[in-house]
């Protein structure tokens, strides 16, 4: 097993520089703060394993938003179906 940690690293955008399609998708989520969190502690502890707290943190986040979203996505398809 290496020793060698993570050189992670949250990267601050420049001004005229385009956000990254990514991040847009985490913070239209909600889950932003909880991305950070995570990116933070890698920075910090250079182990995903001392993070776990964090990553569970941001995956129920994700997880939440995405059922939200599926729930939305339902509701519209059958909005469609009755006007139709």
């Amino acid at each position: 097993m290496s020793t060698q940690g993570h050189t992670w690293a949250r990267q601050v955008k420049k001004e005229g520089e385009e956000e990254d399609p990514l991040d847009q998708l985490i913070s239209r989520s909600g889950c932003a703060a909880s991305h950070y969190a995570v990116q933070e502690c890698m920075a910090q502890h250079q182990d995903w394993r001392l993070c776990q707290p964090q990553v569970q943190a941001f995956r129920d986040c994700m997880s939440e938003q995405q059922a939200r979203r599926r729930e939305e996505l339902q509701r519209r398809k059958e909005q469609d179906s009755t006007h139709s």
